[in-house]
């Protein structure tokens, strides 16, 4: 897999600068980002003609109070219990979109789990384990990175557990 940098004037972003800081080797996909589109992930699935298992969706909850980030398929829907349950806690809810960008650093829709300006607790999808790599938002709409799961594994500290469902 080539190692490439972001694409506005060879910068990065948050997330493609802590892989290349890392030494983790990945790929940088740009797509022009419609406005429109119903759903980011889906959009970027289409977009780069990539299966939709492979493209993952990066979501900020919160965990007995605590935010939390669960990255599950982009075909599929968030389990909140299964969350909660990989977390060691009770209950879980989708956080605030607001609290979500302050948190990360990002904007919905390009929310990665790399690259945080604050490192959140994160539980990454099992069914990302399948695959020799996934695509997650590069850290802004219309950017994907890919990279194998285990290095998204290690350089976010996540934990991996079946928390999605269809």
């Amino acid at each position: 897999m080539a190692k490439k940098s972001g694409s506005n004037g060879g910068k990065g972003t948050p997330a493609t600068v802590a892989l290349e800081s890392a030494g983790v080797p990945f790929t940088v996909h740009a797509y022009q980002h419609d406005p429109a589109a119903a759903s980011y992930g889906g959009e970027a699935a289409a977009a780069l003609g990539v299966d939709p298992s492979r493209v993952f969706k990066t979501l900020v909850a919160e965990v007995d109070g605590a935010l939390t980030v669960g990255v599950v398929p982009v075909a599929g829907q968030l389990d909140l219990k299964a969350l909660a349950a990989a977390m060691g806690g009770k209950r879980a809810a989708m956080a605030d979109p607001a609290a979500a960008e302050r948190s990360s650093g990002y904007v919905r829709g390009g929310i990665s789990p790399l690259g945080q300006r604050k490192a959140l607790p994160t539980v990454l999808d099992t069914g990302a384990l399948a695959h020799p790599t996934i695509y997650v938002s590069a850290g802004r709409r219309g950017l994907e990175v890919e990279l194998a799961p285990a290095d998204l594994l290690r350089l976010t500290g996540a934990v991996s557990a079946l928390i999605s469902r269809a």
